[in-house]
């Protein structure tokens, strides 16, 4: 079979060799917990204000956290979102 010669390198390829690849991946991956913590939120009708609550947390870091640009993130900050939410949050290397 022959190779298309219009088709270029991946996306994954061109950030690597921007040197991007990395801050895409925390860029996508924290927008991803953001929208699931927050559908989580809507799911159980829970504000902002209670979650923060449950979180022994500010809600200015309860917003933090629910930033899908704000990639610096804590652990234990997660782990907390997650508690509260009834939830277990599993990270893993691959």
């Amino acid at each position: 079979m022959t190779e298309n010669p219009h088709i270029g390198s991946s996306l994954e390829e061109f950030l690597e060799e921007e040197g991007r690849l990395e801050e895409a991946t925390a860029t996508a991956v924290k927008r991803v917990l953001a929208w699931q913590i927050a559908e989580r939120m809507k799911q159980e009708h829970i504000t902002k204000a209670e979650m923060a609550r449950r979180m022994r947390t500010s809600r200015s870091q309860l917003d933090r956290l629910l930033d899908p640009d704000k990639t610096t993130v804590q652990l234990n900050t997660l782990l907390g979102a997650a508690k509260a939410l009834g939830r277990q949050l599993r990270v893993e290397l691959r």
